[in-house]
């Protein structure tokens, strides 16, 4: 079958006759095999005959055989087009999947083909963004797992249903329900082990990783990124595990600041990701977002940016323009393009995506659903910077816009602290956000307060010379030396985020700058003219040592020759580190 309705073969003719006598055959066409009959599928959804589609779709004995083919992107593609026309084709498979697990006479051999089908249907509806439902499907799912009798077979059902299960929880910010399904998973897996057999436990140690990630557990999220990459073996098992757990190892190497072996984590993904499934594929574009996250958080903003842009357009290509992947990806675009333009102070396309991001999640998440609120947090940094950019001091309009940033920051925090809770490296986050807003609206105790409250809980969680610790240590130095006039106190902060910052990153580093121009100004506040003329000639040390550094940088997506061989990422990655229980 063609991509489109162009260029028909004969193949294709017989197909458009088939759909243009639907009404005739529509019985009979049902027990053609899946590739002919997901080829008529196509063809009514070039043709634009939705509503036929969604009668087709919605039967979920139909839609089982779909789901067995291999074109998922195609598959994404029409499911998605039915939901943009308001079908409500995911519920309809839900609630017909949910019917048939509750019902008292299922037989054993039924019981196996249903979890079959959850485990596929509740994948399908996570990877095609309606994860209400797929969490739905997968959470009865696993309640028949747990109605086996038990033993291995049993075991490995519910581990799999866990794994699907895990990963559509978490980036759906359910984590207490994550929490109860990762323990259970934890205890299968301890089972399965003490069964001798090998098992391949790659998967289920990736979604631990990301499990941990999202709870700020950077630790753990690293060791269990450890595991499943050794996990691999040459790399020619699952194509989809392999990719995964490549990039999240890859994240999990960005928060502990290791860079080297993130580069090669999430390069090696991507490629692999364009070589086994194309480069139009939704895993080459979720390959790209975490490749993105590593270029970010590496001082690589502007490149960032570029691949990030290109997951959008992927994402946009597969998903059309209303969709919870696209909108979280329009999130983070939204905050590269804000901290790629700090210092030029052009926010109107952070802004826009930003907006994008909100409005879509508005219309398909819970109005207090912690992803519309990251989403809210990055639109309120943006407005923060435009307010102070663009506008005179306290004029009508920037007071309007600061306001807003505080609600939403606030907001942010709220839900922050009963997700994660008090001490957790996210609501720190929302803290120091809160603490930098307070600054420009000139609450500078309450600005302070809250800068030491992210230190205080950074420093707890993180140790000392954390990344994160550094980065507010500079915003209380930043808040010490042009406001409070506290200066021999932003002397000694921004001597250990300075000293934090050459210690994981080059000197190279943008934030130095910030860095050395706040010392510059304690300088000269100070009347220490000779040290603030050193720090002049410092940051024009800095500005020439990273214009080189950008003249020999690769540009992003140039990803040639061969990728880093399996058994030498497992060996970089995984030299030294303990692997026992985490």
């Amino acid at each position: 079958m063609t991509d489109g309705p162009n260029c028909l073969s004969l193949y294709d003719i017989t197909v458009a006759a088939v759909c243009q006598a639907y009404k005739f055959f529509k019985n009979d066409f049902r027990y053609l095999p899946e590739p002919i009959l997901f080829d008529i599928y196509i063809m009514l959804y070039h043709q634009a005959r939705l509503c036929v589609l969604s009668i087709e779709f919605s039967d979920l004995d139909i839609f089982s055989r779909m789901l067995k083919i291999q074109n998922r992107t195609m598959l994404i593609k029409c499911f998605q087009e039915l939901m943009k026309h308001g079908t409500g084709v995911n519920r309809e498979l839900a609630n017909a999947y949910i019917k048939r697990c509750t019902d008292k006479d299922v037989t054993l051999e039924v019981k196996d083909s249903l979890i079959d089908l959850g485990i596929r249907l509740g994948s399908f509806l996570c990877d095609a963004g309606w994860l209400t439902e797929s969490c739905e499907v997968l959470n009865h799912c696993k309640s028949l797992c747990l109605t086996l009798p038990e033993g291995e077979k049993a075991w490995r059902k519910t581990l799999e249903c866990c794994y699907k299960l895990i990963h559509a929880e978490v980036i759906y910010s359910q984590y207490d329900s994550a929490t109860e399904t990762k323990q259970l998973a934890e205890e299968l897996v301890a089972k399965l082990k003490d069964t001798k057999e090998y098992i391949c436990f790659a998967g289920i140690y990736t979604q631990f990783s990301l499990y941990c990630f999202h709870m700020s557990l950077y630790d753990q999220a690293y060791k269990y990124s450890v595991k499943a990459v050794k996990e691999l073996g040459d790399g020619r098992g699952n194509p989809k595990i392999l990719i995964e757990a490549l990039s999240q190892a890859s994240k999990s190497c960005v928060v502990k600041r290791e860079f080297a072996k993130a580069e090669a984590l999430s390069t090696t993904a991507v490629y692999y990701a364009i070589e086994l499934y194309g480069d139009k594929h939704l895993k080459h574009a979720d390959a790209l977002l975490d490749y993105g996250f590593y270029l970010l958080n590496s001082d690589s903003m502007k490149d960032s940016v570029i691949v990030y842009e290109k997951a959008l357009n992927l994402k946009e290509e597969i998903f059309g323009s209303l969709n919870l992947h696209v909108a979280v990806s329009h999130e983070e675009l939204a905050y590269a393009l804000y901290v790629h333009e700090y210092s030029s102070g052009r926010f109107y396309q952070a802004r826009k995506h930003s907006e994008k991001a909100i409005a879509m999640m508005m219309q398909l998440l819970p109005k207090e659903h912690l992803l519309l609120a990251s989403a809210q947090r990055v639109k309120a940094l943006i407005l923060e910077e435009i307010a102070l950019d663009h506008m005179s001091d306290f004029s009508e309009d920037q007071s309007k816009l600061l306001f807003e940033a505080e609600t939403l920051h606030k907001d942010a925090l709220r839900l922050a602290r009963l997700s994660f809770g008090e001490d957790n490296v996210q609501t720190a986050k929302h803290y120091g956000n809160l603490g930098r807003l307070y600054q420009s609206m000139r609450k500078y105790k309450e600005a302070e307060a809250m800068h030491l409250k992210a230190i205080e809980i950074k420093e707890k969680l993180l140790g000392d010379d954390d990344y994160e610790v550094g980065l507010s240590v500079g915003h209380l130095a930043s808040l010490y030396n042009y406001h409070m006039k506290e200066y021999k106190k932003a002397e000694l902060l921004y001597f250990r985020s300075i000293r934090i910052s050459l210690k994981l990153f080059s000197e190279t580093y943008s934030g130095l700058e910030y860095d050395y121009r706040g010392l510059m100004h304690v300088y000269e506040s100070l009347g220490d003219y000779d040290n603030s003329t050193k720090y002049m000639t410092i940051i024009a040390r800095w500005k020439r040592l990273r214009e080189e550094s950008e003249t020999r940088r690769n540009p992003p997506l140039s990803l040639t020759g061969a990728p880093t061989p399996i058994d030498e990422l497992q060996d970089m990655f995984c030299r030294g580190i303990e692997t026992a229980a985490v």
